[in-house]
C-alpha cells in the first residue's frame, strides 16, 4: 500500500525561541523607552502650564486695572462734554 503524499517525508520546522523572545525584549525594551520619553515630556508641558498660569494672573490684574481707568476717562470726558453744552446753551441764550 502506498504512502499518502508528505505523510511521514515532511522536514520538521525548526524554531528558534531564543531569538524570538530576545526579539520582542528589545521590542519591550524600547517602547518601555518611548514611553517614559512621552511621559516626561508631559510632566514637562505640565510644569510649563503651570508657569504660564502664574504669568496670567498679574496680567489679568493689570487688564482689570486698565479697564478701571478707562471708565473713570470715559465718565471724566462725559462730564466735561455736558459742562461745555451747558456753557454753549448759556452763551447762545
Amino acid at each position: 500500500m502506498p504512502r499518502t503524499q508528505g505523510s511521514k517525508n515532511r522536514v520538521t520546522a525548526s524554531t528558534d525561541f531564543d531569538a524570538q523572545i530576545a526579539k520582542l525584549q528589545k521590542d519591550k525594551a524600547m517602547l518601555e523607552e518611548s514611553l517614559s520619553k512621552t511621559v516626561a515630556q508631559i510632566e514637562e508641558l505640565k510644569t510649563d502650564i503651570k508657569s504660564l498660569r502664574e504669568s496670567l494672573k498679574p496680567q489679568k490684574a493689570e487688564i482689570k486695572q486698565t479697564e478701571k481707568e478707562i471708565a473713570k476717562l470715559e465718565a471724566k470726558k462725559a462730564a466735561a462734554e455736558t459742562i461745555a453744552e451747558v456753557i454753549l446753551k448759556d452763551a447762545n441764550a
